[in-house]
Formats: C-alpha cells, structure tokens, sequence
C-alpha cells in the first residue's frame, strides 16, 4: 500500500509540473475540459517535435530501404471495412448501476466487481466499437458517413503502390508516417497514456514471406536500441512482452513496455501481420497490390507485412517518468526541504531547450542576446532575464535544459561565458566563439 500511494504521489508530481511548466495540459480547461484530450504547451511541443525528428531520423532519413508518408486521418470508408475496424474494432464495456462508473471489462481485476465503488451491481457486458464517426459533405446520412483513422498504418497499405513508384523501391523496403489516429476510448486515464486523440509513429515493412521473421527479428532489435541508446532508457525500465494469443494471420508479436508509476504500460507493438492487409485491402478495392519481381522473372509476390508501431504521446509520458528526478543534494547541506532541485533530465538530443542564455543583470541582456542569436540557429536555446540567476537555474532543471550559458560582467572583457551541467552541476569558462563547437558534440546523439 505504501508503495502504491509513493507511485501515486510521484504521478501526481509529474502532471502538477507538467502543466506549471507548459508541457501538457488538459484541452479545453476553461470549460471544464474534455475527458481524452490533451494540448501540448510550448515545451511540451518542442518536446514532442524533438522526439519525432529524433525517431524520423533514425527510422527513416538513415536508412534507403525506408520512405516517408503523411496521409489524412480521413480515408475512404471502405479502408475500414477491408480492415475489419467496422466489424470486429472494439471492447467489451459494463455500467456500475451504484456509481455509473464505465469500465473496460478486460481491464476490470474482477468482472463482477465494480473498481470504483465496489458494487456488484453491474449491466450485462456489451461491445463498444471505438471508431470514431463524422460525415463528409453537407448532408449527415448514412451515404455520407466517414471515419477518423483509428490507425496510421491502413493507408500505408493503401499508398503501397504509389509510394514504390515513385521511389523506385524493391522488396524489402518500408513506408513509415507520423500521424494523428482517433479512438473513442471508453474510459481514457493515467494522464496521456490512454487518450482519445494521440499521435503514432509507425513503420509497415514490405517483404517477401520466406525472409519476413529474419526482418521481424531485425526490427525488434533495433528497436530496443532506439530505447536503450537513443532516449537513454535503463534496462530494468523496459521489459518485452510476447504475445500468447495471436490473429490468425500473425506468426509473431510483442509489446515493449515501460515500467510507469501506475504499472507496466505498451509503449510499442512490433508485429508480423502476413499478407493479411494487402490482401483483403487487394479484394476490397478490387486492385492488384502484388509486387511484380522484374529481376526475377515477372514473379508476383503478395508482400508480407512487419509492422513497428509507437505511441509518441506515451513515448513523451514515458520519459516524463523516466526523467523526472529529485535531487537532495542541496537539502542535505542546507535541511532545508524547500531547497529539493527538481530536474527533468531528459537527453540532450530531445530536450525541449537545449541551451538556455542567462544574462546575470538585465543590462547585459542586448550582448547575451547576440549570443542566443548565434546559437539559437542551430540548437533549441532560450533567452532567459527575469528573476535571479538561481532561480532561473532551478527553472531550467524543471524544463530538462542541458547547459545554461551565463553572460556575466566580465564576459565584455574576455569574450567568455560559463557553462553550467544540469546532471553535474560543474561550470566551466567558454570562449564564445567556440561555443558552437563546444555543444555540436553534446546536443547529438
């Protein structure tokens, strides 16, 4: 119980910094908000982008045999139908009659028992699909209806063709998109984890059959590498599932996961999917979305489908958690409990600021602002004036800033500037003109 009520502290500590510092917080709050939807502040926006530019890179621009996609969330409806989202796209839902709490009947510890008040009183479990539905055009009928995507992967399927044309691609290649995906969730919580409104980033490798658990294992651990030494996540932090229970189209799938103050979370999916997809999105549409093998022979090939499939929003929670630390290190010199230095210590490539300038008096600021001019082309920097120099410290650790740069006096004199850690707290003099040297090698990875 006292770990529990430790974890839900921490959680509570996260989300109360989170908004106070303007990385996440509740859409529409002044009207109550609206449960499932979740706006990004300025840091948490510079955060977001970061860590796509951060995953795009790596799963994309360094690679030849992966190509870039942005589709709309709206597709033809018939996209859905070849799916199965229509059909089978849902989850078994119950009513508390007590308290009128819904629930997820998986996610329930007793199926009989309702989590909120205790009550057995509960209504028959029902199907709820969770697409979420809009009308193109402007007659609201059944001939007009419409679908927000609840998936960015179905019209990568689609694309296939067009894309492989326009690039002259081969099999094996990918397609890989970032993009928004819409579910109606019938009970969102724990924050942006399970959300209505989120952003995937995903990746559909096309392949020939025989090769596709060679590619299934290459993805996987490439993945894992991504977690490890990309976003710097310990080991005992991550964990993989695999999956016990498969579709019938699937010879393999496995969840990575995240150890969350409430509980192992996904963070990603990584899945063989067969030729299921491009089939059925073959007989739906009525084309041939066989890859034709000029190099051998005109053979036709179905493309087996090796799916990687990311939540950029639990990603963002992921490292909130991962990163938020509290240092006691000044507490314990002072005993003074208000003296904890809260610090996000986020990696330095996905940093919502990567170089903060402090001006150590407001009179030096048009000089300090020279030199943010000269690094802010090149790095995510900030210009930061008001308050004193250790409360713009403190205010830099709550952001995750990796270097403060102070302007002092007597940086007119010398043309120098000193360089602060955020994890080590050492400080060190800089020429200024060879800063930009200086931080090339630490703002990467």
């Amino acid at each position: 119980m006292e770990k529990v009520e430790k974890n839900n502290e921490l959680m509570e500590k996260i989300v109360s910094l989170a908004k106070r510092r303007g990385f996440i917080f509740q859409s529409s709050e002044i009207y109550g908000g609206i449960n499932g939807f979740w706006d990004y502040g300025p840091y948490g926006t510079q955060l977001k982008k970061a860590v796509e530019k951060v995953w795009w890179n790596y799963m994309v621009e360094r690679r030849l045999n992966v190509e870039g996609l942005d589709s709309t969330v709206i597709c033809h409806p018939q996209v859905w139908n070849a799916s199965g989202h229509l059909d089978k796209f849902g989850d078994m839902m119950t009513d508390c009659k007590e308290c009128k709490a819904r629930h997820r009947v998986d996610l329930m510890e007793d199926e009989n028992v309702c989590p909120n008040c205790g009550s057995s009183d509960l209504t028959e479990p029902r199907e709820f699909n969770l697409m979420m539905k809009t009308f193109v055009g402007p007659v609201f009928d059944e001939d007009h209806v419409a679908y927000l995507r609840a998936e960015t992967c179905q019209p990568i399927f689609v694309d296939f063709h067009q894309v492989r044309v326009a690039t002259r691609q081969k099999l094996p290649f990918g397609i890989a998109q970032i993009g928004k995906a819409f579910r109606n969730e019938i009970n969102p919580r724990n924050f942006t984890f399970r959300s209505r409104e989120f952003t995937q980033m995903e990746m559909e490798f096309f392949c020939r059959e025989e090769e596709s658990m060679d590619w299934y294992n290459f993805w996987r651990d490439e993945r894992l590498k991504y977690y490890y030494e990309i976003l710097g996540f310990e080991k005992d932090t991550l964990r993989t599932h695999d999956h016990d229970q498969l579709a019938h189209y699937a010879k393999a799938a496995m969840d990575i996961e995240f150890k969350f103050p409430f509980g192992w979370g996904e963070l990603e999916g990584i899945h063989h999917r067969g030729t299921w997809d491009m089939s059925r999105h073959s007989e739906f549409s009525k084309q041939n979305l066989e890859y034709v093998d000029h190099d051998n022979g005109g053979e036709k090939v179905m493309p087996t489908v090796v799916e990687t499939s990311v939540g950029a929003d639990r990603t963002i929670l992921a490292l909130l958690c991962n990163c938020y630390d509290e240092d006691m290190a000044e507490t314990q010199k002072t005993g003074k409990a208000s003296d904890v230095r809260v610090v996000f210590r986020f990696p330095a490539a996905i940093a919502p600021v990567q170089v903060a300038i402090l001006p150590l008096s407001k009179k030096l600021s048009t000089e300090a602002q020279k030199v943010y001019d000269k690094l802010a082309k090149y790095f995510r920097a900030e210009l930061d004036v008001t308050g004193s120099i250790g409360k713009r410290y403190r205010r830099q650790d709550e952001i995750g800033t990796p270097y403060c740069v102070t302007f002092d006096f007597d940086s007119l004199e010398d043309n120098a500037v000193t360089v602060r850690d955020r994890d080590t707290m050492e400080q060190e003099r800089v020429e200024i003109k060879d800063l930009m040297h200086y931080f090339f090698g630490k703002l990467d990875y």
